[in-house]
């Protein structure tokens, strides 16, 4: 790795001819990735691969905090409980008492690596509230945390020698091997979107820690990176899925069009209005300013943010209005600035003055509960591929997420995979002869210029569309006709794709960023609409107009497990043949 290696400063490319590349462990990134690089780096080398620029992940855009019980009057056995509460009762108990136990740890591990969170008058950290929370636990940097901790989280990266982080690099396909009835994981192809190669990384040990998929939506808080990528690739390489079915939408994303200055081009993600303006006293009021949450649950702004997004989208429908509007402008001024100075600079930079206005918001897809399958250590049931962060289903949040759970989740699973992945690396080999048993994805320069001008323009519709039909029939209040409506739309618009992309020339292993992007958001909505389909309830996130209570009896897991059948179509299917042994 090192001939190809730029500076010291783990930021590299690599000259044309290095096509392989071994490593000990390889890394498809987000804070998970990066927490967890720092460990293993000390036992091998580490290849990071991240999409875009390094700090482009969901965790940059988390706003709120991370929780922890550092507060004396709070417990464990309390922040467990506000837990499994908010996740409906289908939380794994194992999980979240590990999570809540050791979470206390991994912010202590971050602080002494230099991230620098907001400090009370008294000197000690300030603990924020959010909703679903019974005590102060969110420790935060003002509305920016995410930012903080990747800042010192990749500080640390740049500066480890046995660490190398290689941008701009799109993976593709998890390279697998069946060994009797297992299924290995020997790494990754990737496409570097900057010079157009297709770089294979054969590895030890993958950890996944690729976020969730934000843009099977039109309107997502996430990151344009957030294309469901890691789940989309473990589930064609045999990796069993859980929970789909459990989208988070964020009851308050910022409404563009209820600013008074509209932006002037269209977001590429939403900006999130954190749900700590909510914990800190905001209230939410119809556009005839009438608070309505209390008139829904007694917790009124403080209610799980399932049944906040649940009564503005009831709210909306009912008044045929756009969004609603959210306010805390009786709060101190200085109070708002200090806690809020991000959210305040944006909506400023529109005409909009927090301290004196309401903030006109709206749901959006944010979160996935679902993912990957994971034990207690981050393991799948693919051999040598772990998980950690939103691209994981540890049981940690069951059918809603708490919260600020989720980067407390991936900081604590990812030290959590450390020794498994070590122990995998000592008992295995590395072979980069080995790279040759698998087709190389090639990039479609045969195609010509004109012809691929097509394919992604025609991607780019086909992509607004199939978000258009998530967002119609999958949205935030489903039924059971809707959803075999949308799995219909969506079999119907993938088969019409796939066969413009080969009517046109397009072979089984050509790969383009946004084909491949398109192929793993088909991958993630059909995960989603038919583990929704399956759930004969309403629980947290998945409610069914025509399922409306919860089923003490349907207390279980979504498993969508590895398909024995050959899958049909190219957003289903490995680029290459597994060898088989």
């Amino acid at each position: 790795m090192d001939a190809c290696r730029e500076s010291s400063h783990g930021h590299v490319g690599y000259p044309s001819f290095c096509r392989s590349i071994g490593v000990i462990f390889l890394i498809i990134r987000g804070v998970a990735g990066l927490r967890y690089a720092l460990e293993v780096a000390k036992h091998g080398t580490v290849a990071v691969i991240t999409k875009a620029e390094p700090h482009e992940s969901n965790t940059n855009y988390a706003q709120g905090g991370v929780s922890a019980v550092l507060c004396p009057s709070d417990s464990v056995e309390s922040h467990m409980q506000d837990t499994i509460v908010a996740g409906a009762y289908l939380c794994d108990e194992e999980t979240v008492k590990v999570v809540c136990t050791e979470g206390p740890d991994r912010i202590r591990e971050l602080i002494a690596m230099g991230a620098s969170f907001d400090h009370g008058e008294d000197g000690n950290l300030h603990l924020a509230r959010e909703g679903g929370h019974s005590h102060h636990r969110i420790v935060h940097a003002a509305d920016m945390t995410g930012r903080e901790i990747e800042r010192a989280l990749l500080e640390a990266v740049i500066n480890d020698p046995n660490i190398v982080v290689f941008k701009h690099h799109f993976a593709i396909d998890l390279l697998t091997s069946q060994y009797g009835s297992d299924t290995v994981c020997h790494g990754v192809d990737a496409l570097n979107t900057e010079t157009q190669e297709v770089v294979r990384f054969v590895s030890k040990v993958t950890l996944l820690a690729s976020g969730g998929a934000g843009h099977i939506y039109p309107s997502t808080t996430n990151p344009p990176v957030a294309t469901g990528d890691g789940m989309a690739m473990a589930h064609r390489a045999q990796a069993v899925i859980s929970n789909m079915e459990f989208v988070q939408f964020h009851p308050t994303a910022l409404a563009d069009e209820g600013l008074p200055i509209k932006p002037k081009k269209t977001r590429e993600n939403a900006f999130l209005v954190t749900e700590a303006v909510r914990g800190d006293g905001g209230i939410l009021f119809n556009l005839s300013m009438e608070r309505f949450m209390p008139f829904y649950d007694e917790r009124a702004e403080l209610a799980p943010r399932d049944v906040v997004a649940r009564s503005i989208d009831d709210q909306l429908k009912k008044r045929n209005e756009k969004y609603v509007l959210l306010d805390i402008s009786h709060k101190p001024r200085e109070k708002i600035l200090s806690h809020f100075p991000n959210i305040a600079a944006e909506c400023l930079q529109h005409g909009l003055d927090i301290t004196q206005q309401p903030i006109p918001v709206v749901p959006a897809a944010h979160y996935m509960c679902g993912g990957v399958r994971a034990g207690l250590q981050g393991e799948t049931n693919v051999h040598g591929l772990y998980v950690a962060g939103e691209v994981a289903c540890t049981g940690l949040h069951g059918a809603n997420r708490l919260a600020s759970n989720s980067l407390l989740e991936a900081l604590v699973f990812a030290r959590r995979a450390v020794q498994p992945s070590i122990d995998h690396m000592k008992s295995s080999s590395l072979d980069l002869s080995a790279s040759n048993l698998w087709t190389q994805p090639v990039v479609p320069k045969s195609l010509g210029s004109d012809v691929m001008h097509k394919i992604l323009r025609t991607t780019k519709e086909v992509r607004k569309e199939l978000q258009s039909v998530m967002w119609k029939y999958v949205g935030i209040v489903r039924s059971t006709t809707r959803l075999q409506e949308a799995e219909q739309k969506i079999g119907e618009l993938e088969a019409k794709w796939e066969t413009y992309l080969f009517e046109h020339g397009w072979q089984q292993t050509m790969v383009a960023l946004d084909a491949c992007e398109m192929r793993n958001l088909f991958c993630c909505a059909k995960l989603v609409v038919s583990s929704a389909l399956a759930r004969h309830e309403s629980r947290g996130l998945h409610y069914m107009i025509d399922f409306p209570h919860l089923e003490e009896s349907k207390r279980l897991p979504t498993v969508i497990f590895p398909s024995s059948h050959m899958m049909s179509t190219w957003s289903s299917r490995q680029l290459h043949q597994q060898p088989m042994y």
